[in-house]
């Protein structure tokens, strides 16, 4: 590889990881093309599945500040770039993995953090996140409801006890 060409892969891969929400380190070790095209469409619109030079990538990630890849960055590598939803690329990388062994998630990086695999695969058991909003808007919305139904009851109950003072005048007066 030049080094003019070199130079334009390690521009892509900081471009990548500048842009992008999460970078998540696989080993691709024995699957076909076929597999890493199914991969990538598996991925969706939001990630960006590549496979990478380890020395490269390495760099890139330095000059983007990101220095935990460094010790995953052996053998064969693959770096999905999320820029959507991290959870929705997790779970379709956990997916793939089950079903195509060959497929070792390493780690990444997620908002800045280092994740291992395993705090990869629990971030993939979380629910999407417009169903964490939904459940987080019905909730709030709940909360409301018994707040509004308690600030009720004070002017029902208070007309409650004037009515059964006026019963109990009318009752003494007769």
């Amino acid at each position: 590889m030049a080094k003019s060409e070199k130079a334009t892969a390690v521009a892509e891969l900081r471009s990548g990881f500048e842009g992008s929400s999460a970078a998540v380190l696989t080993e691709y070790r024995g699957l076909t093309v076929a597999q890493l095209k199914q991969l990538r469409v598996s991925l969706g619109e939001n990630a960006k599945f590549a496979v990478v030079k380890n020395t490269l990538t390495k760099i890139a990630a330095n000059e983007a500040g990101i220095s935990a890849l460094d010790d995953l960055l052996a053998g064969p590598s693959a770096i999905a770039f999320v820029k959507g939803d991290v959870v929705e690329a997790a779970k379709s990388l956990r997916d793939f993995a089950k079903a195509n062994p060959l497929l070792v998630i390493k780690g990444g990086v997620v908002d800045g953090k280092s994740m291992s695999p395993d705090e990869i695969s629990r971030l993939a058991d979380l629910e999407s996140r417009e169903v964490l909003l939904a459940k987080l808007a019905g909730a709030m919305k709940g909360k409301q409801a018994h707040a509004a139904a308690a600030l009720n009851a004070l002017p029902v109950k208070m007309a409650q006890l004037a009515e059964a003072l006026r019963a109990k005048r009318d009752e003494a007066g007769e």
